[in-house]
């Protein structure tokens, strides 16, 4: 039996629309919310920002960044200010970027003290690599076992093969809701491990739950078709 609350709909745009509608809810009852980046991400943020245009009682933090620029086109936050933040009439009381452009240690170092005496998030977005990944937490990778700090450091361990940030899990289980949003053929199999199987260093996903409430997924057919 699985311990995730799991919806499929017909299509990748149908997960997004599900996802986005969450999203807009959450923006109207406030609180913090945690990004994450892809292109089904993407067009949720585009559908929520039409759903709620006012954020001002969000308060906005990222699980992962690549170490870019914010304008750069692999940074997750300049996906998420063109997707999300620039269409908004009512910006996030807060937006909590990762600073990639200052190097992988330098920037995981700025997002530790930023994360500082923050209490549990009110809902983490996450999407699953074909590998299983969450956020910057790649299969085996000694980061997977990083239990006394918010944020760490760390190589990719999948394309695009650029330094990253990320939260680690413990702090991104610290949440009242954790929502997987998986797309698409090629995820069918991790999102089965990681939904339906043991917990395992092999499937991060399977690791990320909400150590304080609910964990859902919203999959598309194609993506589930191996639970």
């Amino acid at each position: 039996m699985s311990d995730v609350e799991i919806t499929v709909v017909d299509s990748a745009a149908e997960a997004a629309r599900v996802v986005a509608e969450r999203l807009a809810e959450q923006a109207r009852t406030g609180g913090s919310v945690v990004l994450t980046g892809g292109s089904t991400p993407r067009v949720a943020y585009e559908i929520a920002a039409e759903l709620e245009p006012d954020w001002s009682r969000a308060e906005l933090w990222w699980g992962d960044e690549r170490c870019v620029p914010p304008d750069d086109e692999l940074s997750n936050y300049g996906m998420a200010k063109a997707a999300l933040l620039d269409r908004l009439e009512g910006a996030p009381a807060s937006v909590h970027r990762m600073q990639g452009e200052l190097g992988r240690d330098d920037g995981a170092r700025e997002y530790r003290h930023e994360l500082a005496n923050v209490g549990d998030f009110d809902l983490v977005l996450l999407g699953l690599g074909p590998d299983g990944h969450v956020a910057s937490l790649f299969p085996r990778f000694p980061t997977l076992d990083v239990t006394n700090r918010d944020v760490l450091s760390t190589e990719a361990g999948h394309e695009p093969f650029v330094d990253r940030i990320s939260m680690t899990l413990p702090r991104i289980c610290a949440t009242r809701e954790l929502l997987f949003l998986i797309a698409g053929e090629d995820k069918a199999e991790a999102a089965a491990l990681a939904l339906a199987g043991p917990p395992s260093r092999e499937t991060p996903g399977s690791l990320a739950r909400s150590a304080e409430g609910t964990t859902r997924a919203v999959l598309d057919r194609a993506a589930a078709a191996k639970l």
